[in-house]
């Protein structure tokens, strides 16, 4: 069918003398120095014999022969059988999977050049006929082209980054002899005859060609490796349907046309409606997508997952969090149901969880409103059976009576009733069950096999890991509310012992002193303050730790310190010795409170006899009170660690709140608690607080003049 009238016959002659000597120079050097040990060395021999064959029987019989064509065909499936044997180069039978059907599609493309041949000789010389082949034939070729390049394509992606360097001669040769073709067959289909000078230089081509197969036969390693990504593989797949669904529709078109008249067109266009409308109900359908994907990976694939894509897809969908996508703003169990049915494409699942009494109940479903689940799922047996063997149970099993562990009695009857439920996955989180995962039966139906176990049962720990934080998370929380409510008890319980130790100081002096008058008197108002302060103590119960901004205000800090004095009056001796007027922000009654914890402190610290002194006094913009006594004093490293920490205390059942709480409420109302202390000698804390100057010089601020700024 070809020919090269255009172009000097001799040159062109030439050209395919030189490509036959060459293709067999190329044999001859792969013969004699080429690696032995590569497992394409034999379909790189065959395919520079098929080339000198085809350019011999190209300058032997002359342009438009048969021979030509049949062997144009040998050569072209030599050289897929070259591309073939360098996927199955790294030896394992497993690798010719992604191949096999691509390299026998094409190969049985190829060889409908020969029966193209016969219609053509059977129809002898009409016009119509001679067409319809011509234009048949180069699709042909165009599709074998084009499948070879994309077969190279994914060849070189696929390899190792060493196994590259082996492969790129060969790699180079293979691409040009297609490409070449490809560009042939296309300017010959769209021109409508073949282009004269590209058919001459082919046989040229084609000698150079095998020279580089030649070149790259004598790598000193035969160790390739093919690793083809999922997608490379699904999308050459993709464009070779394509490519064959547009080979079906121009020979139908064309078989169509050979009718004539008024039929040929309407059958024509009824036959393109019906393809397309096809193509547009089937291709989007979610089933039909899915079985092919299914049988994709069943047949073209070693594994059935592609484990770095599910990994990353996993922990995409278990971290996603909140969204702003009301479909995403799921919880953590909702997700970690769906992170593991996707692995599966089961379409919903339940998540149950143990109780108290080790009892699975209903945690959290997606995708599955219809299923009923009784309160107890599952009992405590089953429970116990799946942390004590981690297995998986494959529901279609336990209905077919297969028993493993013993679980055929322990499987609720709702779990084996339900026809949709597929599999029961465990998550195990160091030998305990923290819940179990019931998945949906996919779209497609298939049996659950090795690897399926193997990587739930690994998806499963990496979610009992998550959901096992989860709950050491809430249960931090809660710790926490407790301890909160715990650490207001204990400022209530301070409190109150430091009213009964009042009261009680105060009985026993009333003993010794209950016929004074001015005692009887002190004695009242000690009491009065008590009841108050007791009636007080549930008020100031929720203000503890809730977070409530104090309300300061201008406070006498002298008065302050005569109301404690006054206090203790008739009981501890509490002396005043200085009284200087000052005014500070602050809010009386928690000033009051810290200051009798500090004054209690001391006491406590204290003889019987030895008083405790206060001292007001001003400095600048900052009033002070100091407390001062002359007890057991505390050590350097107590003060620096332990003095305002909650729950640490230097007395003998004491429950180290006085102080902590004390610098809490100071430091709310904008002051500081400072202590100098000597084992022995005594201790003297002073509180700081601002002066209402100060605040106003805050919200006045000063000019570099010191005038205040309107």
């Amino acid at each position: 069918m070809t020919g090269f009238s255009g172009l000097a016959p001799y040159a062109a002659l030439v050209c395919y003398l030189a490509g036959a000597v060459l293709s067999c120079c190329a044999g001859l050097w792969i013969a004699r120095f080429g690696d032995r040990d590569r497992p394409d060395r034999g379909a790189a021999l065959a395919a520079c014999a098929a080339i000198a064959i085809w350019c011999a029987a190209s300058v032997a019989f002359g342009p438009g022969s048969a021979a030509i064509e049949i062997a144009a065909t040998l050569r072209n499936l030599a050289l897929i059988a070259v591309i073939f044997r360098l996927f199955s180069a790294d030896g394992r039978d497993e690798s010719l999977k992604p191949t096999r059907p691509v390299i026998f599609a094409l190969a049985m493309v190829q060889l409908m050049q020969p029966v193209l041949l016969v219609v053509h000789a059977q129809a002898g010389f009409i016009p119509e006929i001679a067409q319809i082949t011509f234009e048949v034939g180069t699709l042909l070729n165009m599709l074998v082209a084009i499948g070879a390049l994309v077969l190279l394509h994914n060849l070189y992606a696929g390899a190792a980054a060493s196994s590259r360097k082996i492969i790129q001669w060969s790699g180079i040769a293979l691409a040009g002899l297609f490409a070449y073709d490809l560009n042939l067959f296309t300017i010959a289909y769209l021109g409508g005859e073949y282009p004269s000078v590209l058919v001459g230089l082919r046989g040229l081509l084609a000698g150079i060609m095998a020279g580089l197969i030649a070149l790259g036969a004598n790598a000193a390693s035969a160790g390739l490796q093919f690793r083809p990504s999922r997608a490379v593989t699904f999308q050459s797949l993709s464009l070779l349907v394509i490519g064959s669904y547009l080979l079906v529709m121009v020979l139908v078109t064309r078989s169509l046309a050979l009718l004539g008249g008024d039929i040929a067109r309407a059958s024509q266009v009824i036959f393109l409606v019906l393809g397309a409308v096809a193509a547009v109900a089937w291709l989007p359908s979610a089933r039909v997508r899915g079985w092919l994907r299914v049988t994709a990976i069943k047949h073209l694939f070693q594994h059935r997952y592609d484990y770095r894509e599910e990994w990353l897809r996993f922990t995409r969908t278990v971290g996603h969090g909140a969204s702003t996508s009301s479909s995403l703003h799921t919880s953590l169990h909702e997700r970690a149901i769906k992170a593991i049915a996707d692995i599966t494409d089961s379409p919903a699942g339940l998540l149950l969880a143990p109780n108290e009494e080790a009892q699975l109940e209903l945690t959290a479903r997606w995708n599955w409103a219809t299923i009923e689940v009784p309160a107890a799922a599952g009992d405590y047996a089953l429970s116990g059976l799946l942390e004590q063997h981690a297995h998986i149970l494959d529901l279609d099993e336990v209905r077919s009576g297969i028993d493993h562990h013993g679980e055929l009695k322990h499987v609720p009857p709702w779990l084996s009733e339900a026809d949709d439920a597929w599999a029961l996955v465990p998550l195990i989180h160091f030998d305990r069950l923290v819940g179990a995962i019931v998945l949906a039966r996919p779209r497609i139906e298939r049996r659950l096999d090795w690897e399926d176990f193997d990587l739930l049962r690994v998806v499963g720990q990496q979610l009992a890991s998550y959901l096992a934080e989860q709950s050491g998370q809430q249960a931090l929380m809660d710790a926490s509310r407790f301890d909160e409510f715990n650490r207001r008890m204990a400022f209530v319980m301070h409190d109150i012992k430091n009213l009964a130790s009042q009261i009680s100081l105060l009985s026993g002096n009333a003993q010794k002193h209950a016929d004074n008058p001015k005692f009887r008197a002190d004695m009242l108002v000690t009491l009065r303050n008590s009841s108050e302060k007791l009636n007080a103590l549930l008020a100031r119960l929720s203000r503890y730790g809730a977070g409530q901004t104090q309300q300061v205000r201008e406070v006498d800090l002298s008065a302050i310190a005569a109301a404690i004095e006054a206090r203790f009056k008739g009981g501890h001796p509490v002396r005043v010795t200085r009284f200087d007027p000052v005014k500070v922000l602050a809010d009386t009654e928690s000033l009051e409170q810290a200051l009798i914890h500090l004054v209690q402190n001391a006491i406590d610290a204290s003889g019987p006899e030895d008083a405790v002194y206060l001292s007001v006094s001003a400095e600048g913009l900052v009033g002070h009170i100091e407390i001062v006594d002359s007890g057991t004093g505390m050590s350097p490293e107590f003060v620096r660690s332990g003095l305002f920490k909650p729950f640490v205390s230097s007395k003998q059942g004491g429950f180290g709140i006085g102080a902590f709480e004390a610098r809490e409420l100071i430091k709310a109302m904008g002051g500081r608690i400072s202590v100098e202390t000597r084992e022995g000698i005594g201790t003297r804390f002073s509180v700081t607080l601002p002066v209402p100057e100060a605040a106003r010089l805050r919200e006045y601020p000063m000019t570099p003049n010191h005038q205040e700024v309107a």
